[in-house]
């Protein structure tokens, strides 16, 4: 099972990619996660995206591809893998289909988790997260201890940067601009579902299990 997750900032994606990463028994692949990764390695990649991301720059399309193609090659990923953050423009989109062709891999299963925006600012607003271990609350339905200190690290509880309403408007927007061709693209494909994320995580997790177990 070869899946794309897509998603909005706090749509959900990395709760339900990990649900689905542990029903399946397939890897998330965070592309973050990936490129700190193989800068820590000293691959040779990763030596080129490190000394890219060092300048603050965008890591080229061309070294993500190399980077995805690695990861995807390892023993982990034989009975398929979730991608999580890439494609995000439809030359990425593209570029990793021709990819996955050359490589002779099933094709991708596109999932978008919608949720309207109004319910994306309300979860961000109030999304906090371990600086440590990276652990998620949410004061409305996980709050974090009175203390602010993480339950399973013992790391402090922070409100990120980005959770702030004017930022968060603009990374919806930004979202929307890039995704929407790339929905299409898939959409084209006969590959693309949509689910509505407004419902609970329990709801989601199943309205994903239904399409994945038909598939």
């Amino acid at each position: 099972m070869h899946l794309i997750l897509f998603g909005a900032p706090g749509a959900g994606k990395g709760t339900q990619a990990k649900l689905i990463s542990a029903n399946y028994h397939i890897p998330q692949i965070s592309t973050g996660d990936m490129l700190r990764e193989a800068v820590k390695s000293k691959s040779d990649l990763g030596k080129k995206a490190g000394a890219i991301i060092a300048e603050g720059q965008l890591v080229p399309d061309e070294i993500m591809l190399g980077l995805i193609e690695e990861r995807i090659s390892r023993d982990d990923c034989k009975n398929g893998f979730i991608l999580d953050g890439y494609p995000r423009t439809l030359v990425q989109a593209e570029n990793l289909d021709s990819l996955l062709e050359r490589i002779h891999m099933p094709r991708l299963i596109c999932i978008e988790i919608r949720v309207p925006d109004k319910i994306i600012t309300r979860r961000l607003i109030s999304r906090r997260i371990c600086e440590k271990c990276g652990t998620d609350y949410n004061i409305m339905t996980n709050p974090p201890p009175a203390d602010s200190i993480c339950v399973k690290c013992g790391g402090k509880i922070l409100r990120r940067k980005d959770d702030k309403e004017s930022i968060i408007k603009k990374r919806l927007m930004v979202y929307q601009e890039q995704t929407e061709p790339i929905r299409e693209h898939y959409q084209k494909k006969g590959v693309f579902f949509e689910i509505d994320g407004s419902q609970s995580i329990n709801q989601v997790s199943e309205s994903v299990n239904n399409i994945l177990d038909k598939l």
